[in-house]
């Protein structure tokens, strides 16, 4: 029986051949090129093939930071909000409300 795949996911076929390949470097290296990456407005795979001078992507990748987290830590966070753990949906709200206050400056008078 052959498997045909939807047409919609024909788009797909040159990620799916890529292959990712990490760098086992000093310290320093991977320092400069996530300071560069960050200088430039780049994801550091972004900045590694500028270096190499292969092509990037020109799409608008949406900005987000990740983080993984255990059953343990939904736990603290749950307890932290006053939130039951499986609420995973607003503690991920209340994560993110406490992320834009870390990078929003206090303004004197406040």
């Amino acid at each position: 029986m052959v498997t045909r795949k939807p047409v919609r996911w024909s788009g797909s076929d040159a990620a799916l051949k890529a292959v990712q390949v990490a760098f086992d470097v000093e310290e320093a290296v991977m320092d400069a090129v996530r300071t560069a990456a960050f200088d430039n407005h780049l994801s550091t795979s972004d900045q590694i093939r500028h270096i190499l001078k292969l092509a990037v992507s020109k799409r608008p990748k949406r900005p987000r930071l990740t983080v993984s987290l255990t059953a343990q830590d939904y736990e603290i966070l749950g307890e932290r909000y006053d939130l039951p753990p499986e609420d995973r949906l607003a503690i991920k709200e209340r994560v993110t409300q406490e992320l834009v206050r870390f990078a929003t400056p206090a303004k004197p008078g406040r």
